[in-house]
């Protein structure tokens, strides 16, 4: 018999088995198809309503943004946030900066003029000495028996020289009375000179061993200073010794010479011809505090060709010790005062094709204009003007590059600090001016980083070497593009 062989059924037979009276005979492959395509329906109409929705709300954020900003393009009625502060009627002092070193009138390095022994040593290191102060002492015993030795020649060639001159007085009445030749009357006087000439060398030993007994006695030159000892007692001096025992510098009054560029000679040395005493101040490295204050000096006799500079020397009465020899400091000279200027900050110049200008602000409705002006002298953080503008106009010292002519601002006081060298009397720190407009009064503290126009703090900040009163120093922010354009 041969067994009948049968196929196992199909998925899709099994599916018409268990679904007989399905009419659909696919209807996975159905239902899949239609979800996918819900799905994707669905996610056209939301990305629909999210662009529809960016679209609606972005201007909205980007005006408010620009409100926030100050931008250009924002709002008309938007109020441009700006540092102000009135132009000021007083006095500019003129400067010439420098760089240079405080140096001592007298230095002296104190040396033994004898040799011998170190027998004491009687000063402390950095003691202030008087002239004449006893300091060391070598041992002065072999200078002292030098000195008995010379007198006691001196003794015995006195004795001889009265003996000579009283041969010489008898050989005088023996000549006469033509006893003896007269030659040898002649040669008793010349035995008299000679024992005059060795009498006289007798007292110069002795004067000479005096003088070395006071050598050993070691005091001082002049009054200064008196730095760290250098040979210690015990030790053997020598006069040939090139370190010597110590250095004493004179304190008070001291100098500082620095050097200024050549172009400026003409200045200063007109102001001296002229009998002018010109101040000097003494500022540190920094230029942010004074140290000392004097006068000037001197000119040095010549320019060095190899910098195109020239020295100067000042003298400070330095009672307070604040300078110390060889201590680099930048020097202030004052040349000039130009009296009643009118002064605005530097930062509030600007530059443009049409030449210097500054931005005013209208006080009555807070509107910015341009204001073409002609810069005077400038002085560290301060600018003279000539003309275009007047006492307390108010003008705008950070924010320019926002402005432009007519635009609404919000004013408020510039307190960052400036050059105080002559700080107007009535202003301080903070402050508002009594001109400035009661919305200004309201507003809070300026941003930090500051600089106070009024502030009478804070010393000027000058490169070293370099005029302060230099074209290059006058206005900051040149590349700014002129609003007027």
């Amino acid at each position: 018999m041969h067994d009948k062989i049968t196929e196992a059924p199909t998925r899709s037979e099994i599916a018409l088995k268990l679904h007989a009276d399905d009419p659909n005979p696919k209807p996975s492959k159905k239902r899949s198809s239609a979800r996918s395509i819900g799905i994707l329906f669905l996610i056209a109409i939301l990305a629909g309503g999210f662009f529809l929705w960016r679209s609606t709300h972005k201007p909205q954020t980007t005006a408010a943004a620009g409100r926030g900003r100050g931008d250009r393009n924002a709002d008309g009625n938007a109020r441009i946030p700006v540092a102000v502060t009135p132009a000021q009627r007083r006095d500019l002092p003129v400067y010439l900066d420098g760089l240079g070193s405080v140096e001592p009138l007298n230095t002296v390095t104190l040396k033994s003029r004898v040799d011998g022994q170190m027998m004491e040593v009687r000063f402390k290191e950095g003691q202030e000495v008087k002239k004449g102060d006893l300091l060391a002492i070598i041992d002065p015993r072999p200078y002292e028996v030098a000195l008995a030795q010379a007198q006691a020649t001196l003794a015995k060639d006195k004795a001889q020289l009265t003996d000579a001159k009283l041969n010489a007085n008898r050989y005088s009445q023996l000549v006469k009375d033509g006893v003896i030749p007269q030659q040898q009357y002649d040669t008793q006087l010349a035995l008299a000179g000679q024992l005059e000439g060795a009498v006289a060398a007798d007292q110069a030993q002795i004067d000479n061993a005096k003088l070395n007994i006071d050598y050993c006695h070691i005091t001082s030159p002049v009054d200064g200073r008196v730095g760290l000892r250098l040979v210690d007692p015990g030790n053997i001096i020598h006069a040939s010794d090139a370190n010597g025992l110590v250095v004493i510098t004179q304190m008070e009054p001291i100098a500082i010479v620095f050097t200024l560029p050549e172009d400026t000679l003409p200045v200063v040395n007109g102001r001296m011809r002229s009998g002018m005493t010109l101040p000097v101040k003494a500022l540190s490295r920094d230029d942010g505090i004074q140290i000392a204050s004097g006068t000037l000096l001197t000119i040095d006799n010549q320019i060095d060709q190899t910098t195109g500079t020239y020295r100067l020397k000042a003298v400070f009465d330095n009672k307070d010790r604040a300078l110390w020899p060889n201590q680099f400091v930048n020097s202030r000279l004052l040349t000039d005062i130009k009296k009643n200027a009118t002064i605005i900050p530097v930062a509030a110049v600007q530059r443009g094709d049409q030449g210097s200008f500054v931005y005013r602000v209208n006080p009555s409705d807070n509107t910015a204009e341009v204001v073409p002006v002609t810069v005077g002298v400038t002085e560290g953080t301060l600018a003279s003007i000539e003309s275009g503008l007047s006492v307390n106009d108010l003008v705008v010292t950070d924010g320019q590059d926002r402005l432009r002519p007519g635009a609404r601002v919000d004013p408020r006081t510039d307190t960052r600090p400036t050059d105080a060298t002559n700080p107007p009397a009535s202003a301080s720190q903070g402050s508002v001016p009594p001109s400035l407009p009661g919305s200004l009064r309201r507003q809070s503290q300026p941003p930090a980083g500051s600089q106070s126009f009024r502030s009478p703090g804070v010393q000027g900040n000058q490169p070293n070497g370099r005029s302060s009163n230099s074209e290059g120093s006058r206005t900051e922010n040149r590349n700014r593009r002129n609003p007027q354009q």
